[in-house]
């Protein structure tokens, strides 16, 4: 039996990263002030194909949906942002002190074409902020990405940003942008052509080389946005110069989802070739009411961490390496449970501590306490015990002390303490 395509296992020595990414999120969101939030796995269909959209690949191709027993169709999430909104509708988060802030860490869902850094169910660190419209708090959300990728050691990025404007000036914008292309629509992608009549603006965003030169010099949305638009990109952008975020404005940058408007923003990585993109997002003032909600402002981001670990190792920047134990204890003609109990002692203590089970000569289980990176070897034998003492080894300088056993838990934990 092996995984599904596209799913991996996550084994220790591995998941210390994923720790150390977690950490950071956690540390990182309480100091801007975001609470954790957490979701079903799979949601209603309907949240999806109303909030991401029908048109959108996600929802067209990529949609793990099935029937469940109550003949009810469900879906596996293949993105959190509409699943946040449904939570805060449903626990009606709008009679909360506003604005509401919160982050999530957790696998998502979709059906794609594996490739490096790119799974069926991946996982997503993301933020949304509801109920303000405030252009400082869009400054404030693509500042807490770009924290997060230079705690993390990564500095080699780009940010983009865009309007994509609201539903009123998108309209307009819509019918000049279909008026030019009109007459291209045959020589453009099967997926572009298919855009064209539902949503040509996702044309511009397109990677096929044909497509983007079919659209050069066509109309841009941020050339075409409104009065209220236009004021409010232009104090995202103020606020992004004010704390010194350099940016590119990208009027091509549309984002793959229905939902957003007004700010668009995405961080690419050039350490990972072609598929450059490590985090984006935007905001999506429509999508509350889009669900049947109350009309709420909100804007978020979505970040894979697959896709992070890969920039990571790429950049050179620094993991953790898993590290198990402190301290191993390793006996030599001294009864199990001895050992145990000093184990469960040192554990007590807040050591991390592990003993052999195996029935190990000595030698062995010094080449063991090694290979599992012991920092320290405590050694049990029948001298030891009969003097009321243990031998302690410092693994990495290969010194060696005689420690009373009465002393020994203290001893240890000040060791590890200070190491």
């Amino acid at each position: 039996m092996k995984a599904p395509r596209g799913t991996r296992d996550i084994l220790p020595g591995e998941v210390e990263k994923w720790q150390f990414l977690e950490g950071k999120i956690k540390r990182i969101c309480r100091l801007f002030g975001y609470g954790e939030i957490r979701t079903p796995i799979f949601e209603h269909t309907e949240l999806f194909l109303r909030g991401v959209g029908e048109t959108t690949d996600i929802v067209s191709k990529e949609m793990y949906t099935f029937m469940d027993r109550g003949e009810r169709s469900l879906t596996l999430r293949p993105e959190c942002t509409a699943s946040v909104c449904r939570a805060y509708m449903e626990h009606k988060m709008y009679g909360d002190l506003q604005p509401v802030k919160v982050y999530y860490v957790g696998p998502m869902f979709r059906y794609d074409r594996p490739q490096a850094g790119r799974y069926r169910q991946f996982h997503q660190f993301g933020v949304e902020v509801f109920g303000t419209e405030d252009p400082t708090v869009d400054a404030e959300v693509i500042a807490l990405s770009l924290v997060f990728f230079r705690e993390l050691g990564l500095s080699e990025f780009e940010l983009h940003i865009n309007s994509v404007g609201c539903p009123e000036c998108r309209s307009s914008y819509r019918g000049k942008l279909q008026e030019v292309l009109k007459e291209r629509v045959g020589e453009l992608c099967h997926d572009c052509a298919g855009r064209y009549e539902k949503n040509p603006l996702r044309i511009l965003d397109c990677k096929s080389e044909s497509c983007r030169e079919l659209t050069e010099g066509v109309p841009l949305m941020v050339d075409n946005l409104c009065r209220e638009c236009g004021v409010h990109f232009e104090e995202v952008k103020k606020a992004l110069d004010v704390l010194g975020e350099a940016y590119v404005v990208n009027p091509r940058l549309v984002r793959g989802l229905d939902y957003y408007t007004k700010t668009a923003f995405e961080i690419i990585s050039p350490v990972l070739g072609a598929q450059s993109s490590i985090g984006g997002g935007g905001r999506y003032d429509n999508l509350m009411s889009e669900i049947g909600g109350p009309d709420t402002p909100g804007i978020g981001f979505a970040i894979g961490l697959e896709r992070v670990l890969l920039a990571m190792e790429a950049a050179g920047a620094k993991l953790p390496v898993g590290n198990l134990v402190d301290v191993f204890v390793a006996t030599a003609g001294v009864p199990g449970e001895i050992a145990l109990k000093l184990v469960m002692e040192l554990r007590a203590a807040g050591v991390a501590v592990e003993k052999d089970y195996m029935g190990r000569s000595l030698k062995a289980q010094f080449k063991f306490a090694d290979k599992k990176g012991a920092r320290f070897l405590v050694i049990l034998g029948e001298e030891e015990i009969a003097a009321g003492q243990a031998t302690v080894r410092y693994m990495a300088r290969g010194e060696q002390e005689n420690v009373e056993l009465k002393n020994l838990v203290r001893y240890l934990s000040g060791l590890v303490e200070e190491a």
